[in-house]
């Protein structure tokens, strides 16, 4: 094995002791446990955003009290740049009867004149599911610090006519204006097996009709929560408004699927004439559809940001450690990094980045110059503070010819990465980078590429992108399950491009400029702050180049 190094002389490693579990504590994240480290808390799986008067607000499910599931209130918090963000006194919480037993999801819709409504679900004194709408008690207030409950709640309810699942009715979408100048929503269901988007329409956003017909559903796959209903543009890469429709318009539908806690979205056409929507040919909301991110991230949620015209998506990465262990650190869970979103040119997949926003943090640029990684070799990134850094790069490929043969049997990306980790050599790959590595290389978490050749095409390529956690902490009591990818790129043509946001304990990685993210949630016991070394690495029998750029990266504020 080879070891060198990128070195840039000027710069040193900044370091961040913190005593005991803080340091795992993530710096760069937009709205983390920091908010939180004071007392017990635990961040919930939705997130519900919006821009108001130029201020960002996120709600969130949290619990004040306890790491674990319970006492659910709709914690707020504002921004002005979606990096640096301000907590507030909790905006929904259980007070009349249709919440009483709990505030759970739901999300924030603009109305015409500008005013925000909030529609969550809430848990009745029956146990039951209800939807209520809530408006904010003073416009004027840009932090919408405020919120009261309409008298009318519950505004959509089970009932024995309409045989609804009183169980399972929850997560009420944006709702959308067609051009009948009714307005539209769905929430998540399901009867028996079968996932439902229930439709249901309204003429003064305050009296709701169920459909006939759900939206949209698919059979098997058990109740969709969170559900997400948004157009994109066929022709640019901006965001669109959430009741944009029209011929350079497509639509997707996300659900997050409570059986396997997995979420996935379909690409396709929304009949607005009969209110149906309609997957592409091959979209399908299974173990082998499309997903946002295919490691720890669910019950997502995307907002049109009307200020710059895009359309940003926010997740919810869970824990790797045990309840035990969430209990000791005193937190669980966290927002990921918000990401853009638009439709790839191939209108087949999304394509994601993080907001631009986050660059602002960017401090101390190493430039990785084009440099050979021969086999076997591993470079250490000096320079940079690798417990908390954004690392760019890209490799190539110039000789594709002894890729190995992909075998057809081959078809789940996770259980291939799972098969063929770092310790297994191939001829292109793996190759990426090392985060989070000890000084002994005993504690690693890799992110890497491989290259195989079509079994029945030469001149036609698979690419894999993996996310390997089994070395990534000596401690057993944490999950560290290996992800992967199928990435759509033809490294024939182009570069494999990877960027990477590492955070303490969370690496964010994007393959492909975009078309992949796998985000994977990490708690090594040694490679921790100033101990924490950065690599990149080839571990494949062919050399491949690589570029790039690496910058430490400075801590939000979380006041």
């Amino acid at each position: 094995m080879v070891l060198l190094s990128f070195k840039l002389p000027t710069m040193s490693i900044a370091t961040f002791k913190l005593p005991n579990l803080l340091q795992h504590i993530p710096k760069l994240k937009t709205l983390t446990e920091l908010v939180i480290i004071s007392s017990l808390a635990r961040i919930g799986s939705m997130v519900w955003p919006l821009i108001y008067k130029g201020i960002y607000h996120l709600f969130y499910q949290y619990n004040p009290s306890s790491v674990v599931w319970g006492n659910i209130v709709w914690a707020h918090s504002t921004s002005t740049d979606l990096v640096n963000w301000i907590p507030h006194e909790a905006a929904i919480y259980p007070s009349i009867l249709s919440d009483i037993n709990g505030c759970w999801s739901g999300s924030v819709t603009i109305l015409p004149s500008g005013k925000p409504a909030i529609l969550y679900t809430g848990i009745n004194p029956d146990k039951e599911q209800v939807q209520n709408l809530a408006f904010p008690k003073n416009l004027s207030d840009p932090f919408l610090r405020e919120w009261v409950k309409v008298p009318q709640n519950p505004l959509m309810a089970p009932t024995q006519a309409n045989q609804i699942n009183a169980s399972s009715f929850r997560d009420p979408t944006t709702a959308w204006l067609g051009p009948d100048k009714r307005w539209r929503l769905i929430i998540g269901s399901k009867r028996n097996q079968r996932g439902l988007a229930i439709l249901y329409r309204s003429k003064d956003f305050m009296h709701w009709t169920k459909a006939k017909h759900p939206l949209y559903s698919t059979p098997k796959n058990g109740m969709w929560e969170c559900p997400d209903f948004f157009p994109v543009s066929k022709t640019k890469l901006l965001g669109l408004d959430t009741s944009a429709i029209g011929p350079d318009v497509k639509h997707v539908l996300k659900v997050s699927l409570d059986n396997t806690r997995k979420e996935y979205y379909t690409i396709g056409t929304y009949n607005v004439s009969k209110d149906i929507y309609i997957p592409d040919d091959g979209s399908i909301e299974s173990d082998s559809g499309l997903r946002y991110d295919y490691g720890k991230f669910y019950a997502s949620k995307t907002f049109f940001d009307s200020a710059k015209n895009r359309r940003i998506l926010w997740g919810w990465i869970n824990e790797s450690s045990s309840v035990s262990g969430d209990i000791k650190k005193g937190w669980s869970g966290l927002q990921a990094i918000p990401r853009t979103i638009v439709l790839d040119k191939s209108g087949k997949q999304l394509v994601q980045w993080p907001v631009v926003e986050l660059e602002k943090l960017r401090t101390n640029e190493v430039k990785l110059p084009s440099t050979l990684l021969k086999g076997g070799s591993l470079h250490e990134v000096i320079g940079v503070t690798a417990a908390q850094a954004d690392v760019d790069v890209a490799f190539e490929i110039s000789d594709l010819k002894k890729a190995e043969v992909m075998d057809p049997s081959w078809t789940n990306a996770q259980l291939l990465c799972s098969k063929k980790g770092t310790s297994v050599k191939g001829a292109l790959g793996p190759f990426g980078l090392l985060a989070f590595v000890s000084k002994d290389l005993k504690e690693k978490t890799a992110i890497f590429y491989r290259i195989f050749k079509s079994h029945n095409n030469n001149n036609k390529y698979v690419v894999l992108m993996c996310s390997e956690q089994s070395r990534s902490s000596l401690n057993p009591d944490n999950d560290m399950t290996t992800y992967g990818v199928f990435v759509n790129v033809d490294p024939l043509h182009e570069k494999l491009s990877l960027r990477s946001l590492i955070d303490h304990s969370i690496v964010e990685s994007f393959g492909g400029k975009g078309k992949a993210c796998i985000t994977a949630r990490v708690y090594p016991t040694m490679a921790v702050d100033g101990d924490t070394h950065l690599y990149a690495f080839n571990y494949g029998s062919e050399s491949v180049k690589i570029a790039g750029s690496a910058w430490s990266m400075k801590t939000a504020q979380i006041n």
